[in-house]
């Protein structure tokens, strides 16, 4: 019993760890809100402040999921490879420091921090004070699983021992196996924090009494972290996947690196404390930024290998159009913003003819491209907010400041075009079931006449997005009209599915399915429909004639000073 109940409670002190390392995440992470993203956004300026900035993302959200953002701004075209390195250099880094937070022997404070974070998270009126609670809450969790597995493990450490004496850094079959299971261990609970976590909880419960001991599982457990990422990029473009392999690569490199150097950190690290805990995160942090350095100076080198690595045929995704360098020249600048919805319109195009491909056959492929789209457009959504807030910062005309308001407006609605279309997806497999059986078939022929129509709205909606033309008004009418079509064949296919519904010709499920389909179906024609009005304003056009004109920088407070508060209540 005894046996059990040990196995029990060190699962259960795992689990706390495992836990409290992603609340405190989640708190950190709450805590700086859209600023990573911003982050993110200024990390491609040079290799040293990528690296820089990734180090602080490492910290506050660990590697993998600092990868995995990566992952995804690279699949929307948002950053290149190229610049991703330096960023997944520092993030490295920046997950050794957190785990010196951690080594850190603060186990008596557990409920303290468990208390008073809790307090916060539930009483504090602010977001970011409740963001910091929920970081308080996560840390006292975090040591107080350390606490208990290492108090389970400590009354039979002796039989613990003969175990991890197989795992002896010091010769090289024991770094091996130590490497080795470090990297499983790791891959299936995808977390290397939390191994490293149990690493300090062995060394506090005299398991592993010397430096040899912990430095194989440390070093072992930075290449399974990779596993978050490379699943991540399931589903993406060619660039985005290579970039989750160019963070398996690099740990595969530092970890070679420290396999062969580790009789130089065995001599030098203990120099540094005596303290064991302290002598591991040492060791680990002094590896990551010794083969990070050793890098970065090669990155267009490491981003080349990878290319060589992952060949693809397959053109990378289409770059954002949202050159920062624009903003001074706001014509400029606006007209990257109708490229980039343009673009987000595409991406909503390619779902629909996969979404139209899904009712035929289930491709696991096309559904993981659906949904990856779906996150593409939320996070050029995000960017492209960003950007035209930094336009705002310029002195703009009248036309310009009331077209900015426009571009945002049509950027919410094509978001929210992209959500449809997930739905879509997901309607589609509910249909599964019914697609074998005969009836189904005057169903799918009524779905693909109204995917013809949405296609053909989408198609005039990306037309009227080209910035080149002069004709947004014509542009418009053309989805009106589209959309006047589609709604003259979703009525005449509503009518027939009723029927058949009506006289037990169809299950009544299938007709509920199918009537959120044809829901769903005009919630994207009306949001089109939408931008087709905006456009219909006097004041959507671009003017040719200023692309080169800049603009002097105006902030919100000028606007406000120059605002004569008397004429504005005599209007309201």
């Amino acid at each position: 019993m005894n046996g059990f109940m040990t196995t029990f409670t060190i699962a259960g002190g795992l689990a706390l760890f495992i836990f409290g390392m992603h609340t405190m995440t989640e708190g950190l992470r709450g805590f700086a809100g859209a600023n990573l993203r911003r982050i993110l956004s200024k990390a491609t300026r040079n290799r040293l402040n990528g690296t820089g900035l990734g180090t602080l993302i490492g910290f506050l959200v660990q590697s993998s999921a600092a990868t995995v953002m990566l992952v995804g701004f690279i699949n929307a075209g948002l950053m290149t490879l190229g610049q991703s390195v330096p960023v997944m250099l520092g993030a490295n880094i920046g997950t050794t420091l957190s785990m010196q937070l951690i080594s850190f022997k603060l186990t008596d404070y557990c409920f303290l921090a468990i208390a008073l974070g809790f307090l916060l998270r539930t009483a504090a009126p602010k977001p970011r004070a409740k963001a910091i609670g929920t970081a308080l809450l996560g840390f006292g969790l975090l040591f107080l699983g350390m606490s208990t597995m290492s108090g389970a493990i400590a009354p039979y450490r002796e039989t613990f021992i003969p175990i991890f004496k197989q795992i002896d850094g010091s010769t090289a079959g024991g770094m091996i196996r130590g490497i080795l299971l470090a990297t499983l261990i790791t891959g299936i609970i995808q977390s290397s924090g939390a191994v490293i976590g149990i690493t300090f909880a062995l060394i506090a419960a005299g398991v592993i009494t010397d430096l040899p001991g912990a430095f194989p599982i440390i070093i072992g457990a930075n290449i399974g972290t990779c596993v978050t990422a490379l699943l991540g990029s399931i589903g993406t473009h060619i660039d985005a996947r290579r970039s989750a392999i160019s963070h398996l690569l690099f740990n595969l490199f530092s970890t070679a690196v420290a396999a062969l150097a580790a009789p130089l950190f065995y001599r030098w690290i203990p120099l540094f404390g005596s303290d064991l805990v302290h002598q591991a995160a040492n060791a680990n942090t002094l590896k990551m930024v010794i083969t990070a350095l050793m890098v970065l100076p090669f990155a267009p080198l490491h981003a080349a290998l990878v290319r060589k690595v992952v060949p693809s045929r397959k053109a990378p995704p289409q770059p954002s159009f949202l050159d920062e360098s624009l903003i001074p020249t706001p014509e400029q600048a606006l007209y990257a913003a109708m490229r980039e919805l343009r673009r987000m319109t595409e991406l909503c195009r390619e779902s629909l003819v996969l979404d139209e491909q899904l009712l035929d056959e289930q491709a696991p492929r096309a559904i993981r491209t659906v949904y990856q789209n779906e996150k593409t457009i939320d996070a050029v959504k995000l960017a492209l907010g960003d950007y035209l807030a930094k336009i705002t910062s310029r002195v703009l005309s009248r036309r310009q400041a009331v077209l900015a308001q426009h571009l945002d407006r049509c950027m919410t609605e094509i978001e929210r075009i992209g959500d449809h279309l997930k739905v879509i997806c997901r309607l589609n497999g509910k249909l599964v079931p019914y697609t074998q059986y005969a009836f189904f078939a005057p169903c799918r022929n009524q779905l693909k006449e109204l995917y013809i129509r949405i296609n053909r709205i989408l198609g005039n909606l990306s037309d009227s997005l080209d910035p080149a033309h002069e004709n947004y008004e014509e542009k418009a009418a053309a989805i009106l009209t589209a959309r006047k079509s589609y709604v003259e064949k979703k009525e005449e296919a509503k009518k027939l599915i009723t029927g058949h519904v009506g006289r037990h010709e169809l299950p009544p499920m299938l007709g509920i399915y199918l009537n959120e389909y044809q829901m769903t179906f005009s919630k994207i024609a009306r949001h089109c429909k939408t931008i087709a009005g905006t456009q219909q304003s006097p004041f959507f056009w671009l003017k040719q004639h200023k692309l080169n004109r800049a603009a002097d920088l105006y902030t919100e407070k000028d606007i406000l000073d120059e605002l004569d508060e008397s004429d504005l209540f005599d209007t309201l």
